[in-house]
């Protein structure tokens, strides 16, 4: 064919190929976001938050006692290590108290519930007998159990509610009894408002307020009407409203919320001057200023205080980070499970830890008043520690029960050259006897 104008044969036209899709930019940030996303829905996820959080909380407390606490002994005459070692000591049976309750069946768990409720509530009343109670810091809640050894019953009691708590919800939940307000509170309620009357009685307002809120908690997972729920928090604000307005130590604390008036306030603005002077990554450990006498009740109460001035605004965030990561897997064991029991312990247990952190730190940072209650995991003191960490071995123990993170423990491989169950000539080797034979089959082979 030839062209009319120019003589020539046209050209070929060329087709053009259709635009090859470019492969999307490996964007960096999205896949650690998806990572992390995957690592997050784990089954056993939860399960290494509790246990790894757990124990770096106690750790890194220890050394902080160790720490906080130097000052305070040598004041008294006594070795600087001398509450680091009692510390040291109440960790390593709070490891065996954890490690037990983590490996302790549910069954075995509720059984526990009616008895420690039981002791706990006599040891509250033998709190209160002239020659056997003792007051410290002006309240009657401890017990002498021999030489430099003291218990403090309360303790025990936050985890004798969250047992005998959850045990008698499950009850009722299982007989379709939740549904009636009446036994949704009772005998609840009633019991609860014993059990804070007994530590009022001593002028412990702190652990009260802890106790309120474990009872809030469990009603609040087990689904109490909005109505139900403010009325019992209508009751018990106007309680304790009424139990500040006739103390005017109570009524003092309130007036010191976020004040640096040393005159009025020495213990919450000596707080605040040890977060102010600690900066970014803080003076060194063991270098606090504040603990030298300056700041009250160092090494317990306010702890977190001299977590900041020696290690700055670094440590105190991960310290909340381990806090925050705690309650997150508590609050995960307890949206998981199908056993109502576990759901109720498991909410009561970190409404109770993160609900006692809350009022700590926000009492060092001046945004709450004083309520004196110690950082759980991390301030000093045994009797605090001890039911803590048979709390977390609690959690543990149901993090593993999980469907999902059983069948994820049970694929593990055997380690430190453990046989498998039938020998070298058990299951496994018929399994690869079987393999092989299938694979024999499949090529041909007779």
């Amino acid at each position: 064919m030839v062209s009319s104008r120019t003589g020539r044969p046209p050209l070929p036209r060329v087709t053009r190929r259709p635009p090859v899709a470019r492969p999307p930019r490996d964007n960096p940030v999205r896949r650690l976001v998806t990572r992390a996303r995957r690592a997050w829905d784990r089954p056993l996820t939860a399960y290494y938050l509790i246990l790894g959080g757990s124990l770096l909380i106690t750790v890194l407390g220890l050394v902080m006692v160790y720490s906080a606490s130097q000052i305070t002994a040598l004041q008294l005459s006594l070795p600087g290590s001398y509450f680091f070692r009692k510390q040291f000591l109440a960790a390593t049976i709070g490891a065996g108290l954890l490690f037990l309750a983590s490996r302790m069946p549910v069954k075995l768990h509720r059984a526990l519930a009616y008895p420690m409720l039981a002791g706990s509530v006599f040891l509250m009343i033998l709190v209160q007998i002239p020659g056997i109670g003792m007051a410290v810091n002006g309240n009657q809640n401890w017990i002498s159990v021999g030489g430099p050894f003291q218990l403090q019953p309360s303790e025990f009691g936050k985890l004798a509610l969250v047992l005998w708590g959850a045990d008698l919800l499950a009850r009722k939940q299982d007989k379709r009894l939740l549904t009636q307000w009446k036994h949704m509170l009772v005998p609840l309620v009633p019991v609860t408002f014993m059990l804070l009357g007994l530590i009022m009685l001593g002028g412990d307002m702190g652990t009260a307020i802890i106790l309120t809120a474990i009872l809030f908690g469990l009603l609040w997972v087990a689904g109490a009407p909005t109505r139900l729920f403010v009325g019992v928090l209508s009751v018990a604000a106007l309680i304790g409203v009424l139990l500040i307005k006739t103390s005017d130590n109570r009524m003092a604390r309130f007036t010191c919320l976020g004040s640096t008036d040393v005159d009025q306030c020495w213990q919450a603005a000596h707080g605040i001057y040890a977060l102010a002077s600690g900066g970014l990554f803080g003076s060194g450990l063991g270098a606090s200023v504040e603990k030298w006498g300056q700041l009250p009740e160092a090494h317990t109460d306010f702890i977190f205080a001299v977590t900041g001035e020696e290690l700055g605004l670094a440590g105190t965030l991960s310290v909340l980070t381990l806090f925050a990561a705690l309650g997150y897997a508590g609050i995960r064991v307890a949206g998981r499970t199908e056993d109502p029991f576990v759901r109720y312990a498991a909410g009561g247990v970190t409404t109770w830890i993160t609900a006692q952190a809350v009022i700590n730190i926000g009492a060092v940072l001046g945004l709450l008043p004083i309520a004196g209650v110690p950082l759980p995991l991390f301030s000093y003191g045994g009797s605090a520690l001890l039911p803590t960490m048979f709390a977390i071995g609690l959690l543990i123990a149901f993090a593993r029960e999980e469907p999902a993170a059983r069948a994820a423990l049970a694929m593990r491989q055997p380690r430190f050259g453990r046989k498998r169950a039938g020998g070298p000539k058990g299951p496994r080797r018929q399994n690869t006897m079987r393999r092989r034979a299938s694979a024999a089959r499949s090529s041909g082979e007779r």
